[in-house]
C-alpha cells in the first residue's frame, strides 16, 4: 500500500513562504518523477513543479523564480519552497508519484492560503 502524506500547507500573508513536504511510503521499486499539482476553488488541477529521477525540474510559468522543488531519494520525499507568495497561489496543494512499471499515487492535499 503506496500513501503520499503532505504537510506544510497553511495561512500566510503575500511576500511570505511556506515550505510543503510530502513523505511517500510503502513498497515502491523506483520513484520516477515527483510532482506538485495545485486546485484553486473553481478551477482545474494544475501542474506546478515536477522533479525526475535525476533531478531535473519544470516549473509552471506562474512560479518560475518563486518556487523550488526538491527531492530526498533516501527519505521517499519531496518539498516544495514557496517564496514570494501571492494570493493567487492560494490553493490546495497536491503530491504525485510515478513510479517504475506504471502506477501513479496522488496525496490528501493541504490548504495554502495566502491573504493579501
Amino acid at each position: 500500500q503506496v500513501q503520499l502524506v503532505e504537510s506544510g500547507g497553511g495561512l500566510v500573508q503575500a511576500g511570505g513562504s511556506l515550505r510543503l513536504s510530502c513523505a511517500v511510503s510503502g513498497t515502491i521499486f523506483r520513484i520516477r518523477t515527483m510532482a506538485w499539482y495545485r486546485q484553486a476553488p473553481g478551477k482545474q488541477r494544475e501542474s506546478v513543479a515536477h522533479i525526475t529521477s535525476d533531478e531535473r525540474t519544470n516549473y509552471a510559468d506562474s512560479v518560475k523564480g518563486r518556487f523550488t522543488i526538491s527531492r530526498d531519494n533516501a527519505k521517499n520525499t519531496v518539498y516544495l519552497q514557496m517564496n514570494s507568495l501571492k494570493p493567487e497561489d492560494t490553493a490546495v496543494y497536491y503530491c504525485n508519484i510515478v513510479i517504475s512499471f506504471g502506477g501513479e499515487f496522488w496525496g490528501q492535499g493541504t490548504q495554502v492560503t495566502v491573504s493579501s
